[in-house]
């Protein structure tokens, strides 16, 4: 389980430390927030990094060990200018709202569907075809609103991306990007297409069907798009 150090920016901080929150606050600054996020770092050799947080005023913006030391600079800003629009964006409270309505309606839709179904058969049987009814609705419709989730999901990456060009500039999302890209090829060069910083960064290439249920479009698309704004 990752602890996430919170550093604080008027305690004492190493000079690596220090450039993260220097990056975090200019380009939050630059997204127009008028409440800086706080930064953390991670111990881990995952090559990851997240934002997270209820709103704007109150929001996370953390990196791993292993980032800081696969990427450079200009990568590692574009990284987290990725993060930081996705604060400017709202993203997490979007995406919480987005699953709960989608429960919602599973929920709501399963009982309705069920209910339908129960009255083709006789009555002494209704009880047990409408509980069966509706466990087989919801896993059906479970489906089908992780399919509408991930495609906002994926939207949102896309989004965020472009966010972070307008931040960082296009030239330093995208080597983000490519780096990522470097390293996802390299593990698999070396057989760790189970490692952790790529199931984590969920950046593993799914192809076919597996696609619409990843949450993070192919880092080759992403990539075209970014270089054809």
């Amino acid at each position: 389980m990752m602890k996430v150090k919170v550093l604080d920016p008027n305690g004492s901080l190493s000079a690596h430390e220090r450039s993260v929150v220097e990056k975090v606050h200019r380009l939050s600054r630059a997204a127009g927030l008028t409440h800086m996020p706080e930064v953390g770092i991670y111990q881990s050799p995952e090559v990851n990094a997240f934002a997270t947080g209820p709103s704007k005023k109150r929001s996370l913006v953390a990196v791993s060990s292993g980032l800081l030391t696969v990427m450079d600079d200009d990568a590692v800003e574009g990284v987290i200018a990725h993060e930081v629009a996705h604060v400017a964006n709202g993203d997490m409270v979007t995406m919480t709202l987005l699953q709960g309505v989608v429960n919602t309606f599973v929920v709501f839709f399963s009982r309705i569907a069920a209910i339908i179904v129960s009255r083709f058969v006789r009555s002494e049987m209704q009880g047990i075809v409408q509980f069966a009814a509706i466990i087989i609705f919801q896993i059906l419709f479970s489906i089908l609103g992780s399919l509408v989730v991930m495609a906002f999901s994926r939207y949102r990456e896309f989004h965020a991306d472009r966010g972070g060009a307008d931040l960082a500039g296009r030239d330093k999302m995208a080597h983000a990007l490519r780096s990522l890209q470097a390293y996802v090829e390299r593990a698999n060069v070396k057989g760790r297409t189970d490692d952790s910083a790529i199931q984590t960064m969920k950046i593993n290439g799914n192809s076919g069907m597996a696609k619409l249920f990843s949450s993070h479009p192919d880092l080759n698309e992403r990539i075209a798009r970014l270089e054809q704004r």
